[in-house]
Parts: C-alpha cells; structure tokens; sequence
C-alpha cells in the first residue's frame, strides 16, 4: 500500500509536470524569436509553491504575480549585498537606496502573506486541508484548544504562520529558478551535453510519454548533469551563516559557543585536491565505470547543506528541477540566439549566485513538430 509520502510525493508530481506542461507551451509561442526565459521559469516554479502553500497558480501576466516577482527581485538584490550597514546597523540612520528598497520589498511581501492568509481564515474548514496554509491554521486552532488555560505566549501565533510560509517562498522560488538559468546557461556553452541528454532521452523514453520522477533511475547523464550544474555553480557559495550552540572543535580548530560559522561552499567544491580540474564544467565526474550516476563522488561535495540544518527544500528543489529539464529538452532544442554571445558564467554575488540576463532560442525538435507537446 503507498505510503502518505508516496501519495505527497505523485501529488507535487502532479503540479511540477502541469507547469512544465505550461512552460513548454509558452516556449513554442517563441520558436521564431529569442526569449528571456527568466520570467517563465519564474512563473512556473512560483506556481509549484503556490500550489503547495495556497492550492492556486497565476497566469501569465496576472497582476499579483508581477508583484511577487518585483517584491522577489527587490529582496534578491539587496539582501547579503556588500554593505556597511550589516557591519555597523547604526548607519541606516542615513539615507540608503538598498535598504530602503530592501524595506519596501519586505512590507510588499509581507501584505501579500497577510491578504492570503486572511482568504483562508475566512474560508477556513478544520475538516478539510487543501493546502499549507490550511495545515497551519488547523495546528493553530488545535493548539490554541489544548493551551486554552495556558499563556498566550505559548502557541502558534499569526505571525509565525507568515514566516513560515514567507522562509518556503524564499528559500523555494529563487533558489530553483537559480539552478534552472545555471543548468541552461551552461547547455549552451555545451551543446554537446544537451545533444548527449537528448539520446539518452530519446533511447530510454522516447517520444510517447512525458518523463516522470520515477526516470531519475534510468536518465543517468541527466542526472550528473545536474549534479555538476549544482557543484559548480552553488545557488548559495557561502551557506546560510550559523551560530555554534555550544564549545565544539573542526579538526584541529576549536569552536567557542556563539561563534558565528559560514561554510564556503565554493572552496569545497572547487578544492583541488578533491576534484580534478575542477574549473570544468564535466557532468561525467558523476558517472562512474558502468554509466550510472554516482550520488556524491567526493565528501566534498554538499549543494544542500548538511545535518538537521540541511536545505527543508531539497527534494521538491531537486524534482523541480529533473522534471522542468526533461521537459524541456525532450521537446526543444536550446541555442544562442544569431548575434547574441553566450551567457556570463561569472555570475552575480548575493543572497544566490545569479545569472546575469540572456536570451536563448527554443527550437522545437523535428520529431515533436506533430506531437501535442502538453501530453
């Protein structure tokens, strides 16, 4: 009998491949012309999220779905940036172009959280949870039922509702949205390993069916091809700063409580003792003498995260990803447009490593020209 995860796990199944359905759709309104898929991408893994918080998804060009993407950009851009501000916090007393952008992003958001959680207080059912929101509310009202003669301090408040679901959107839209410009900019400075995807696509899917998550077991090129997209380019190359809850000790080096700790994950996955050239973009780094996908050929290698502080995001993320991918490149071919150069692979730092802006042409492949490519 499938498990309650099983039965979670076919349900985001079910969402991501709706909006890959969608995103292939929107990229043959573009054969003709090159495209920004930046904004699409966007799109579809907010949806994905929206989805899972509020059971809704946005149309293209939908209102509400420009402001969370300006709210989004706002935050993105100044959040982590270089500023003196997270040295000395007494300066933003001054004018500060950042953080006053920072701040209107936040309210922006923070209204949008408010105005969707109100929806679901008003149509709130205990009996029925079609979404996250609704699980929260229901732990909310249980919790105030079982505490109702202890202090209000103690509980589920509103407030904690509107961080959790604004921790997914954040931790959960840019971060995906990143990982799929890196792994596209990077097939087109490799047309030969989007030509490789492609027949191993071809021979082990083939054309009457739409990949599914179970493929991950038999799409192994794919799979080191994102996994070396996620090395070399981690979404995040400074992790998330912690703080140490006791004395503890790394090595030969000893950790006093309250130390703040970053993990410079760009210098573990670009160490050159444990990586050979690693400066090269070589998804076969993960494949190992009989073909298959290798899960981590080096401890040095830790994309996520690690321990209980380990990315809550990681498996929709790494779905999310397979799933739009395979979608996209069973179905359309990905070039440069003529005259355009090929993507920045520097990138931009700050709260992720961003791609900077390119376009790309989607050339549907011959064999899916009289095939209904939603299906």
């Amino acid at each position: 009998m499938p498990s309650m995860e099983d039965s979670q796990s076919s349900e985001y199944q079910l969402d991501v491949s709706r909006e890959a359905a969608s995103l292939c759709q929107s990229l043959t309104t573009f054969q003709t012309s090159p495209l920004d898929m930046a904004p699409e991408l966007a799109r579809a893994v907010t949806n994905v999220v929206c989805s899972l918080c509020f059971n809704t998804r946005y149309s293209k060009g939908d209102e509400e779905f420009q402001t969370m993407l300006r709210y989004s950009k706002g935050i993105v851009d100044t959040v982590a940036k270089d500023s003196l501000v997270d040295i000395f916090p007494w300066l933003q007393i001054f004018p500060n172009k950042d953080l006053d952008l920072l701040k209107e992003s936040v309210t922006t958001r923070d209204q949008l959280l408010l105005k969707k959680l109100k929806e679901h207080e008003e149509a709130f059912c205990s009996e029925t949870v079609n979404d996250l929101l609704d699980a929260l509310l229901k732990a909310k009202l249980s919790m105030e039922n079982n505490n109702s003669n202890i202090s209000n301090d103690v509980g589920l408040t509103e407030d904690h509702i509107l961080m959790t679901v604004g921790d997914i959107f954040g931790a959960g839209v840019e971060t995906t949205c990143t990982v799929m410009k890196w792994a596209i900019a990077y097939l087109l400075h490799y047309p030969e390993v989007q030509k490789k995807i492609q027949e191993e696509m071809d021979a082990k899917v083939g054309f009457g069916r739409c990949p599914l998550l179970s493929d991950k077991k038999i799409l192994h090129y794919l799979e080191a091809t994102i996994a070396e997209v996620l090395r070399i380019r981690p979404v995040s190359p400074l992790l998330i700063p912690h703080v140490a809850m006791k004395d503890t000790s790394i090595g030969e080096y000893t950790i006093p409580k309250d130390t703040r700790v970053v993990v410079n994950l760009w210098s573990m996955h670009h160490d050159e003792k444990e990586w050979v050239h690693p400066g090269d973009f070589n998804p076969d780094r993960f494949m190992d003498e009989n073909g298959h996908r290798m899960y981590s050929p080096s401890q040095s290698y830790l994309p996520f995260g690690a321990g209980i502080r380990v990315c809550l995001g990681e498996a929709l993320a790494k779905m999310e990803v397979f799933l739009f991918l395979s979608w996209i490149l069973q179905r359309f071919t990905l070039e440069i447009p003529e005259g355009d150069s090929l993507p920045d692979l520097e990138g931009k730092f700050g709260v992720v490593l961003q791609v900077k802006p390119f376009k790309v042409t989607a050339k549907l492949r011959d064999v899916w020209k009289n095939i209904d490519i939603t299906t």
